[in-house]
Protein backbone atom coordinates (compact mmCIF):
# COMPACT_ATOMS: atom_id res chain seq x y z
CA UNK A 1 0.00 0.00 0.00
CA UNK A 2 1.18 3.55 -0.63
CA UNK A 3 -0.32 6.39 1.78
CA UNK A 4 1.03 8.89 -0.17
CA UNK A 5 -1.10 7.94 -2.85
CA UNK A 6 -4.14 7.45 -1.19
CA UNK A 7 -4.11 11.00 0.40
CA UNK A 8 -3.14 12.94 -2.32
CA UNK A 9 -6.08 10.79 -4.58
CA UNK A 10 -8.46 11.99 -1.81
CA UNK A 11 -7.35 15.60 -1.35
CA UNK A 12 -7.53 15.73 -5.33
CA UNK A 13 -11.16 14.19 -5.15
CA UNK A 14 -12.52 16.81 -2.60
CA UNK A 15 -10.89 19.61 -3.92
CA UNK A 16 -12.05 18.74 -7.51
CA UNK A 17 -15.92 18.63 -6.14
CA UNK A 18 -14.94 21.95 -4.44
CA UNK A 19 -13.77 23.35 -7.68
CA UNK A 20 -16.48 21.83 -9.97
CA UNK A 21 -18.88 23.38 -7.71
CA UNK A 22 -17.20 27.02 -7.36
CA UNK A 23 -16.60 26.55 -11.47
CA UNK A 24 -20.58 25.59 -12.24
CA UNK A 25 -21.89 28.64 -9.77
CA UNK A 26 -19.65 31.09 -8.98
CA UNK A 27 -17.74 31.28 -11.83
CA UNK A 28 -20.36 30.69 -14.38
CA UNK A 29 -20.95 34.43 -14.09
CA UNK A 30 -17.72 35.30 -14.69
CA UNK A 31 -16.07 33.24 -17.45
CA UNK A 32 -17.06 32.62 -20.87
CA UNK A 33 -17.43 29.84 -22.59
CA UNK A 34 -14.41 28.94 -23.55
CA UNK A 35 -12.90 30.04 -20.15
CA UNK A 36 -15.72 27.21 -18.50
CA UNK A 37 -14.84 24.98 -20.81
CA UNK A 38 -11.13 25.33 -19.85
CA UNK A 39 -12.28 25.39 -15.96
CA UNK A 40 -13.83 22.22 -16.08
CA UNK A 41 -11.43 20.57 -18.07
CA UNK A 42 -8.87 21.08 -15.05
CA UNK A 43 -11.52 20.21 -13.01
CA UNK A 44 -12.21 16.21 -14.81
CA UNK A 45 -8.66 16.15 -14.89
CA UNK A 46 -8.02 16.34 -11.44
CA UNK A 47 -10.94 13.74 -10.93
CA UNK A 48 -9.26 10.99 -13.08
CA UNK A 49 -6.02 11.53 -11.22
CA UNK A 50 -7.74 11.29 -8.30
CA UNK A 51 -9.59 8.23 -8.47
CA UNK A 52 -6.13 6.58 -10.22
CA UNK A 53 -4.30 7.88 -7.26
CA UNK A 54 -6.80 6.02 -5.13
CA UNK A 55 -6.65 2.40 -6.84
CA UNK A 56 -2.41 2.76 -7.60
CA UNK A 57 -2.69 3.63 -3.59
CA UNK A 58 -3.83 0.40 -2.87
CA UNK A 59 -1.76 -1.77 -5.07
CA UNK A 60 1.40 -0.36 -5.31
CA UNK A 61 4.20 -0.35 -2.47
CA UNK A 62 6.24 2.86 -1.07
CA UNK A 63 9.24 0.88 -1.12
CA UNK A 64 9.84 -0.14 -4.64
CA UNK A 65 10.97 3.15 -7.01
CA UNK A 66 9.51 2.74 -9.84
CA UNK A 67 6.19 2.65 -7.88
CA UNK A 68 7.15 6.03 -6.49
CA UNK A 69 8.04 7.45 -9.83
CA UNK A 70 4.51 6.52 -10.66
CA UNK A 71 2.92 7.96 -7.86
CA UNK A 72 5.07 11.11 -8.24
CA UNK A 73 4.08 11.40 -11.59
CA UNK A 74 0.69 11.78 -11.33
CA UNK A 75 0.56 14.33 -7.55
CA UNK A 76 3.08 16.51 -9.57
CA UNK A 77 1.50 16.09 -12.90
CA UNK A 78 -2.04 16.77 -11.83
CA UNK A 79 -0.62 19.89 -9.85
CA UNK A 80 1.20 21.26 -13.19
CA UNK A 81 -1.84 20.62 -15.40
CA UNK A 82 -5.24 21.13 -13.26
CA UNK A 83 -3.92 24.25 -11.12
CA UNK A 84 -2.20 25.68 -13.81
CA UNK A 85 -5.30 26.09 -16.45
CA UNK A 86 -7.32 27.50 -13.05
CA UNK A 87 -4.55 30.11 -12.32
CA UNK A 88 -4.68 30.97 -16.11
CA UNK A 89 -8.42 31.15 -16.48
CA UNK A 90 -9.41 32.75 -13.28
CA UNK A 91 -5.85 35.15 -13.91
CA UNK A 92 -7.67 35.64 -17.46
CA UNK A 93 -11.21 36.25 -16.30
CA UNK A 94 -9.82 38.81 -14.12
CA UNK A 95 -7.91 40.84 -17.63
CA UNK A 96 -4.43 40.04 -15.33
CA UNK A 97 -3.46 36.21 -17.35
CA UNK A 98 -1.02 34.83 -15.53
CA UNK A 99 1.26 34.11 -19.19
CA UNK A 100 3.79 32.29 -17.62
CA UNK A 101 1.42 29.96 -16.22
CA UNK A 102 0.97 28.79 -20.51
CA UNK A 103 3.91 26.73 -20.60
CA UNK A 104 3.42 24.74 -17.36
CA UNK A 105 -0.41 23.32 -18.53
CA UNK A 106 1.65 20.96 -21.08
CA UNK A 107 4.54 20.17 -18.70
CA UNK A 108 2.24 18.93 -16.51
CA UNK A 109 0.40 16.94 -19.32
CA UNK A 110 4.05 15.70 -20.51
CA UNK A 111 4.26 14.49 -16.71
CA UNK A 112 0.91 12.90 -16.65
CA UNK A 113 1.54 10.93 -19.70
CA UNK A 114 5.16 9.65 -17.75
CA UNK A 115 3.30 8.50 -15.28
CA UNK A 116 0.89 6.71 -17.76
CA UNK A 117 4.29 4.93 -19.69
CA UNK A 118 5.38 3.72 -16.22
CA UNK A 119 2.69 1.64 -15.30
CA UNK A 120 2.81 -0.06 -18.72
CA UNK A 121 6.52 -0.06 -18.10
CA UNK A 122 6.20 -1.66 -14.67
CA UNK A 123 3.84 -4.28 -15.87
CA UNK A 124 5.48 -4.77 -19.76
CA UNK A 125 8.91 -5.49 -19.01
Amino acid sequence: MNTTAIIFGAIFGFLSIILGAFGAHLLKKKLNVEQLQSFETGVKYQMYHAIVLLVLGFQLSSKLAIDNYIINAFIIGTVLFSFSIYGLVISSAKNKKLRFLGPITPLGGLILALGWFLIIYKYSF
